[in-house]
């Protein structure tokens, strides 16, 4: 079982800020750049994509919401799922530089590539910011 860490204000705010991103990337999931999302979807995945952006939307919603107001060892817990799920759609951004479709401005495959090192960084900016990289297990 994981247990809490405190953490500094420098996590503190950059909680705040990737919470911030994730809902308004979730609305716009929702809303305003639902069609470049679909650029996104595999083609290996088995449904539609517009479906896909749709749930992912409201999964994204969820997960910035739950950074912004989980606490302790739950706060620890969602940064360790909120980097499972940014390694899980990793493979929408690989499908989006081998497709070399544009979409969010990324028209040109080294803005796509240049895009595939974000993934990690926000990998680590979940981990960092919950304290989970500092959330050690109990025997």
């Amino acid at each position: 079982m994981l247990h809490e860490t405190k953490t500094t204000t420098l996590q503190n705010v950059a909680r705040g800020l990737l919470g911030t991103f994730m809902v308004v990337a979730g609305t716009g999931h929702l809303t305003f750049v639902r069609q470049d999302f679909q650029a996104q979807v595999p083609d290996f995945v088995p449904l539609d994509k517009d479906a896909v952006v749709l749930l992912s939307g409201v999964v994204e919603v969820g997960l910035g919401l739950s950074l912004l107001l989980l606490k302790g060892k739950n706060r620890v817990r969602m940064g360790v799922g909120l980097a499972a799920f940014y390694a899980a759609v990793f493979p929408g951004n690989v499908h989006q530089y081998t497709h070399h479709l544009s979409a969010f401005g990324l028209n040109t495959d080294k803005k796509r590539l240049a895009r595939l090192f974000f993934q990690p960084i926000l990998i680590g900016a979940a981990l960092y910011s919950t304290g989970a990289l500092n959330a050690r297990q109990r025997k």
